[in-house]
């Protein structure tokens, strides 16, 4: 039996559209535009098509967005001041810096400088804390639409055996502790796989819900996991394939065609967690924007 597919970009429509409603809500009731500013620095070919896809989500759902470019030998102290000029501007919720930054930036130092009430990456320490002991304000993007997906897909976490293959900071660590909560949509017990974990398929085939966070294509294989998993593919890598038009295409860190034939459910690669983490940066930037109205 064929796995159901968990259509990522129907999912993210779906929470697009709840979101629209909101922002129209916010503006005709309260006067208030959620607003958010995207700062690019340098021309990374795939940074510019993330930024341009963040601004056009933006647009089309009517968040204000502002796009701010600046040369990839910008020094530091002027992408601090910029961060600093963001945070002051009342028309600004949400700020995100797109990563990776050239050399001379130290990263920590960029992503510790936006207000945590701006962060909708998720990524300050002070809102990573929030979420760590389970009063989150901004949750991180990918995580966080890793867990939409399942949510949308009926899937229910509460007792399951969750299995994270990848401990980075932008993924597998936030989700594993997400999935952990005492909190609804959570309540599952979680185990983080990594490059130093031993026999890792054994590990694997545990697992009720696997999450493939490893960045090495196609690693999930069918033998390691087992009948009626439920699969989210965080990965996104280019592979070549003299076939396909370019010459190369995109899969994910598990062999789809393999793992789908055992899997209750899985997440296509593209068109599965994509389209949630855009989706997720402009959920919490509506959020900030409701932030204020508290104050």
């Amino acid at each position: 039996m064929a796995a159901k597919v968990i259509d990522g970009k129907q999912i993210a429509a779906q929470i697009r559209e709840e979101l629209q409603k909101e922002i129209e809500e916010l503006k005709s009731k309260h006067g208030v535009t959620p607003g958010l500013a995207v700062v690019l620095v340098g021309e990374n070919p795939a940074s510019q098509v993330y930024v341009r896809n963040k601004n056009t989500a933006a647009h089309d759902i009517g968040v204000y967005s502002e796009q701010h470019n600046l040369d990839a030998s910008t020094p530091e102290e002027e992408l601090l001041a910029l961060i600093d000029k963001l945070n002051q501007d009342p028309k600004i919720h949400g700020i995100l810096v797109q990563l990776p930054l050239p050399d001379q930036i130290d990263e920590k130092k960029v992503l510790n400088r936006i207000h945590p009430d701006k962060d909708v990456d998720g990524f300050h320490p002070m809102n990573l804390g929030r979420m760590m002991v389970g009063e989150p304000m901004f949750l991180p993007c990918t995580p966080y639409g890793v867990q939409k997906l399942l949510v949308y897909s009926n899937v229910d976490t509460e007792g399951k055996h969750v299995v994270v293959v990848g401990r980075s900071n932008i993924v597998g660590k936030p989700v594993a502790n997400m999935l952990l909560q005492k909190a609804k949509d959570a309540n599952a017990t979680v185990t983080v796989c990594h490059s130093r974990t031993k026999d890792l398929p054994a590990v694997t085939r545990q697992a009720d819900i696997l999450i493939a966070a490893i960045g090495v294509p196609e690693f999930v294989t069918g033998d390691m996991v087992k009948d009626g998993v439920v699969v989210i593919d965080v990965g996104v890598n280019r592979i070549e394939d003299p076939s396909a038009p370019k010459g190369t295409r995109l899969v994910g860190d598990v062999k789809f065609d393999e793992v789908s034939e055992k899997a209750a459910a899985i997440t296509p690669v593209p068109g599965g967690v994509g389209p949630m983490t855009i989706t997720m940066l402009l959920y919490n930037t509506v959020q900030s924007a409701k932030n204020t109205l508290k104050g």
